[in-house]
């Protein structure tokens, strides 16, 4: 019998395993979010500029008279830098739960989980910042590029590789905190992707810049609401996607960690 398939299933932390959980993260997050396109878009374009987009209903208005089409800017981005983000946010969760589970003796499943989540993110936002940088720039640059294909070559002709991971470090500051609960999370990352939006725009070349341009209040307030109405349900669709690939592929969810998970292999 192969190595990694028991009776017909893929069993537990094998290397077949940890692929079909890749695969599962892929599907998972980049359908949902190229599902939120729209709402993308108008949240990206209050960000970097609120006089024009100044609330929701509004906003959608102002996008629909520039054409339907505009609604789907960056759809690209959304569903091939998200699903890479998420193969590595979901490959790599399984692989260092059991990593830590295995180090962590003493501690809470919750603690092993977080950690879990917390570092497989960090690798992920490094996967998904050169689509982001194109992305935010197709989006609210109409003139830039019509998506990744040629966004990418004229992204790298006139920044050079520092410009696709400019918002790294806030990339990071966004994405982290989301696994806090709720709306929590989303206010605490509300300043890291205000900062994301415009350092993609040269609205500012440092964080501090703009920081400063955008103002404390604002930092935390922009683009807000539309955020808190994404940010939970997309998550949460997520992992609901990604658990039933998971149960009909004859494993358990991810919140279940078995008694004898360190003897796994």
């Amino acid at each position: 019998m192969e190595k990694g398939v028991v009776e017909g299933r893929v069993e537990e932390f094998s290397m077949g395993y940890y692929g079909l959980c890749t695969v599962g993260g892929m599907l998972s997050a980049g359908t949902t979010h190229l599902a939120i396109t729209p709402f993308d878009v108008l949240k990206v374009n209050m960000q970097v500029n609120p006089i024009k987009y100044n609330g929701i209903s509004s906003g959608f208005n102002t996008l629909w008279k520039e054409g339907p089409s505009a609604l789907w800017r960056g759809w690209s981005g959304k569903l091939f830098g998200y699903g890479i983000q998420g193969g590595f946010k979901f490959g790599l969760y399984e692989y260092f739960k059991k990593l830590y589970s295995d180090v962590l003796v003493d501690h809470s499943r919750s603690a092993v989980f977080f950690v879990s989540s917390a570092s497989a993110q960090v690798f992920a936002d490094v996967a998904l910042c050169p689509f982001e940088a194109v992305k935010v720039r197709v989006q609210t640059q109409p003139n830039f590029a019509k998506g990744l294909a040629d966004g990418f070559p004229k992204l790298y002709a006139s920044e050079g590789l520092s410009g696709f991971y400019r918002g790294l470090f806030p990339l990071w500051g966004r994405n982290l905190p989301c696994y806090a609960a709720g709306a929590v999370g989303t206010v605490i990352s509300n300043p890291a992707d205000n900062i994301v939006s415009s350092l993609y725009n040269k609205k500012a070349d440092t964080v501090l810049q703009a920081v400063k341009n955008i103002g404390l209040v604002n930092l935390f307030t922009r683009s807000l609401p539309i955020r808190i109405t994404l940010v939970g349900p997309v998550v949460t669709l997520q992992w609901f996607f990604y658990d039933t690939i998971k149960i009909l592929s004859g494993l358990p969810t991810s919140g279940e960690l078995r008694r004898n998970l360190k003897e796994a292999t």
